[in-house]
């Protein structure tokens, strides 16, 4: 008011020169001693955050730094404990994704958080409390990208070195339920089933900070464990001395017996027993590996033969194996008793026909022929006697028994006889021709039920593939691995032949069968520590 008096007594001026005392005296500000602990007392209220930055001296704060921002409307959002850590970020590990970045920036200092009454942190209280009449036009931009985080920074203490290691976050998958276990906060970004299915898994989650737990259908809580850790707990319950490489569902069963837990567990188990070296070199040949079918359809009989050794068998007069012949056509079978063989195969069902001692079996072979001759081959539709000689072969207890062609031809007529037996010679090349197109009919569904229940592995030229060892003896040696390789594919011929190629061998030819494909692991590269001098400038351009 213009008429008022102004009164200036000596009271006025001594506190006015009190005041000005202080603003200029060091406890109020002063600069900091590099050689004690900084003290940070921070407050937050609904629009903005206060901090003082000071050091005990002999008990008593002396303030270094005053420091206050305002909020802009997405941090006014913020719940309380938000608002407390965005004046000063905190270690705290069930943090929001935007809370973990200020983790990340303060990961180089050695923080210590104490909680303060109202009544001694009245200084930062108050500049939490000075509202923007006039807000700024432009918010805060609290938003830092991953690839400019540095994560960590280490002291050397003998030369006073500093290190720098370089790493991106990585957000726990765990996250969004941590933030609503901790704060309460549920994820913005759900749509409503993604909601509704966020409300009824949460129910089977526990939080006990800093971890998290998840109660399995068993009643066991395990242990939630982030990406980082996956790799190490597989290579733990699958490679290690105790893990034994077992298969995928049995890892699982240890990682789950141990207590962790993640959601793609199963997925990343197979990934990584997929990826393994001594379990590719395991393992025989399944029918499921087998190559599609081939027929091989001959025309003449006895223009092409299937020769093979059989055996071996006990000694039967010096003799261990049998060599066999099969006519494509005809089926038709010849074998003779060989003392040796050149190759090894699948040994045979003679063993039916000897007596029990089984070294007869050589003397009993014209009698295994004679019962394969006259039997019914299902691919020709008829015996192989019959299609050779043009008649079915008359067996002796058809005589004995008085089979109905016996009692009618008792009184035998030979003029008959060599006149019926023209007839069958006549009818031999169309009996032929039937068996041809039985043969075809058959091993058309023989290939499309083969088929269907094969894996149908697809090889490519430049494929890393693994050799199978069919002729490998068990002793010595017995767990020696039967895979060889690994092999590169040359070429792929169409008939489900492969050739491949070793490091120190030839190009050779051999059944796509033999062969399964090769997963080289994957190798993960150390986080490089690069000293500060020697940082590359692009990368500080990023920071």
């Amino acid at each position: 008011m213009k008429d008022a008096e102004f009164i200036f007594d000596d009271n006025c001026l001594k506190a006015f020169q009190t005041l000005k005392q202080a603003l200029i005296s060091a406890p109020i500000m002063q600069t900091p001693d590099w050689n004690e602990p900084f003290e940070i007392m921070c407050d937050a209220s609904d629009y903005a955050v206060g901090a003082v930055l000071g050091q005990r001296k002999d008990k008593k704060l002396h303030v270094i730094y005053y420091a206050s921002r305002t909020l802009d409307e997405a941090q006014m959002n913020y719940a309380t404990t938000e608002k407390e850590l965005l004046a000063v970020p905190s270690n705290k590990k069930d943090a929001k994704p935007r809370l973990l970045r200020w983790i990340l920036l303060l990961q180089e200092f050695d923080l210590e958080i104490k909680d303060k009454k109202g009544t001694e942190n009245v200084v930062a209280d108050h500049l939490s409390r000075l509202e923007n009449l006039e807000p700024e036009r432009t918010s805060i931009n609290d938003d830092f990208s991953y690839d400019k985080l540095i994560a960590t920074l280490e002291e050397n203490n003998s030369d006073m070195q500093v290190e720098t290691t370089l790493a991106i976050s990585v957000i726990p998958w765990y996250a969004d339920l941590v933030n609503y276990l901790a704060a309460g906060i549920v994820p913005p970004t759900l749509s409503y089933q993604q909601k509704k299915r966020f409300f009824h898994d949460i129910k089977h989650y526990y939080w006990d900070d800093p971890l998290l737990f998840k109660r399995g259908p068993d009643g066991i809580f395990r242990r939630c464990v982030p990406e980082e850790e996956v790799e190490n707990i597989i290579q733990h319950c699958h490679s290690a001395p105790y893990g034994g490489h077992t298969s995928t569902s049995k890892t699982c069963s240890k990682i789950l017996q141990a207590g962790f837990y993640w959601p793609t567990i199963w997925k990343d188990v197979h990934a990584a027993i997929k990826e393994c070296d001594r379990c590719q070199r395991t393992g025989n040949i399944s029918r499921r590996d087998e190559m599609p079918q081939n027929g091989i359809l001959e025309v003449e009989i006895f223009d092409v033969w299937g020769i093979d050794f059989m055996g071996p068998f006990p000694s039967s007069f010096g003799n261990k194996y049998i060599l066999v012949a099969v006519d494509y056509v005809s089926k038709w079978i010849e074998a003779i008793a060989s003392p040796t063989n050149d190759t090894r195969r699948n040994q045979a069902n003679t063993r039916k026909t000897v007596a029990t001692s089984r070294k007869d079996w050589s003397l009993k072979l014209p009698e295994a022929l004679w019962a394969y001759r006259t039997a019914y081959k299902t691919p020709i539709g008829t015996t192989p006697f019959k299609l050779i000689y043009g008649k079915s072969c008359h067996l002796p207890v058809e005589l004995e028994h008085k089979a109905y062609w016996a009692i009618r031809n008792l009184n035998l007529n030979y003029k008959a006889a060599g006149e019926k037996r023209i007839l069958d010679i006549n009818e031999l090349e169309e009996l032929r021709r039937d068996a041809y197109e039985n043969a075809k009919i058959y091993k058309e569904r023989t290939k499309q039920w083969h088929d269907k229940r094969i894996s149908r592995i697809i090889f490519k030229q430049g494929d890393a593939v693994l050799l199978f060892n069919s002729r490998l003896k068990l002793f010595p040696g017995k767990l020696r691995s039967r895979w060889s390789g690994p092999f590169h594919i040359t070429k792929i011929f169409p008939s489900g032949a492969v050739e491949i190629k070793g490091q120190s061998t030839e190009p050779f030819t051999v059944n796509g069968q033999r062969l399964k494909h090769y997963h080289y692991a994957e190798t993960n590269e150390d986080s490089q520590i690069l000293h500060l001098d020697e940082t590359p400038p692009e990368l500080i351009d990023n920071i």
